[in-house]
């Protein structure tokens, strides 16, 4: 019985992870498919490439919120459907079924499942991530180092079952990210606020 409940946790998660927002709000708002500019894919980075903030703001909270509604709806079912759920939502988000497979990188999910799970660990990553964006001005690599402090801090406090589904995670948005290491390495990596 528990595997059929986490079956269907990991499921929902996935179904709920799966919305792809960024291409949903962009065609409503008569831009297009948001796949067809900078990165192509539907994350709220490429949906700020239509120059639209307002847009890319809302993606931003929404495809976190699919997260966070994914953990706390099956968490009402029980603690370890939380967990499968939230990793279905981060899953979800990057290989959605509707777009064969091909979604965003998962930042904002991963955050948005964080929020969920650990409200305050959420905030480090905030901090993390501003901290980094504002010192080195890149936001990939802040995304990627406060991915790292997650599972760190997580571990530090002792909850280690949220600790290996993060580093899981963290590993998966490095993978996810790859292309933008290697800018960052070469050096072309764009800066937050440059312009083209």
């Amino acid at each position: 019985m528990l595997y059929t409940q986490l079956l269907a946790a990991l499921a929902f998660g996935y179904l709920l992870g799966s919305i792809p927002f960024g291409l949903l709000i962009t065609r409503a708002a008569g831009l297009g498919d948001v796949r067809n500019i900078g990165s192509g894919n539907i994350g709220a980075t490429n949906v700020l490439r239509t120059g639209n903030k307002g847009l890319a703001a809302l993606t931003l909270v929404l495809d976190a919120l699919k997260g966070t509604a994914a953990v706390l709806i099956a968490g009402i079912y029980g603690p370890e459907l939380a967990l499968v759920a939230g990793f279905g939502a981060f899953l979800g988000h990057l290989f959605p079924v509707w777009l064969r497979f091909k979604g965003g990188k998962g930042v904002a999910t991963y955050l948005g499942v964080l929020a969920g799970l650990a409200w305050k660990v959420a905030l480090v990553f905030a901090a993390v991530w501003l901290a980094v964006a504002f010192l080195m001005r890149y936001s990939s690599l802040a995304a990627l180092i406060a991915s790292v402090a997650v599972p760190l801090t997580l571990f530090y406090l002792g909850r280690v079952d949220y600790a290996v589904l993060f580093a899981v995670m963290t590993a998966i948005v490095f993978i996810k990210h790859r292309a933008n290491i290697s800018r960052l390495l070469a050096g072309t990596e764009s800066r937050i606020g440059a312009k083209g």
